[in-house]
């Protein structure tokens, strides 16, 4: 039974992230996604209260989705180029995914609780960057270039948050000169191209 019930479960979960890949989350009924799952809408209520509180457990997969996906990044990059990588990985999985951001910015309008664990994969993401550039300079990072880095975090999501909503343009997400000249804001901002140290040479 317990089986049956977590298939059902992941079901919907799946389908919930399908339908946002093409529909914006108030256009989506839980008539809609119960029957797109294969299941009835009373399957939909024995599993979750609302549509609300799947849109937690969507968020919730979410952070666990990303978190695997960026300990892979992580582990896979490992050359000066990894933030310009890392920073098109971010752009394009928000973009790919704009509905289901949309829905969760504007939960997280409302409710600033909802948007605290996604604030914290934020977070994290910096703190591995961090790290790494810590590695690759070969000596701790002084406080203000730490912060320079989460600065420089803070107005990359920001930027993509604002888009997601808004679109304001003149450039647009989906443009590869979006990616272009948000790393380029990123790399001034952090500074992370003079962490290094010049070695100096054995006479």
């Amino acid at each position: 039974m317990q089986k049956r019930s977590k298939k059902t479960y992941d079901a919907l979960i799946k389908t919930g992230f399908r339908l946002l890949k093409k529909r914006e989350w108030d256009s989506i009924t839980v008539a809609e996604l119960s029957r797109s799952a294969g299941y009835s809408v009373g399957a939909f209520y024995a599993r979750f209260r609302s549509k609300e509180e799947l849109l937690d457990a969507l968020v919730a997969h979410h952070r666990e989705a990303r978190k695997t996906a960026l300990e892979h990044f992580f582990s896979s990059h490992n050359n000066d180029d990894f933030i310009d990588e890392l920073i098109n990985d971010i752009v394009h999985y928000q973009w790919n995914n704009r509905n289901f951001w949309r829905a969760a910015q504007v939960r997280g309008m409302r409710d600033p609780e909802f948007w605290a664990p996604i604030r914290q994969g934020g977070y994290d993401v910096a703190s591995k960057t961090i790290e790494r550039l810590r590695e690759q300079a070969d000596r701790p990072l002084t406080d203000e270039e730490e912060m320079n880095v989460r600065f420089a975090f803070q107005i990359t999501f920001g930027t993509l948050n604002n888009s997601v909503i808004n679109r304001p343009g003149p450039i647009f997400m989906n443009q590869t000169l979006f990616v272009e000249k948000l790393t380029r804001a990123f790399r001034l901002v952090s500074n992370c191209d003079n962490f290094k140290i010049k070695k100096k040479s054995k006479k």
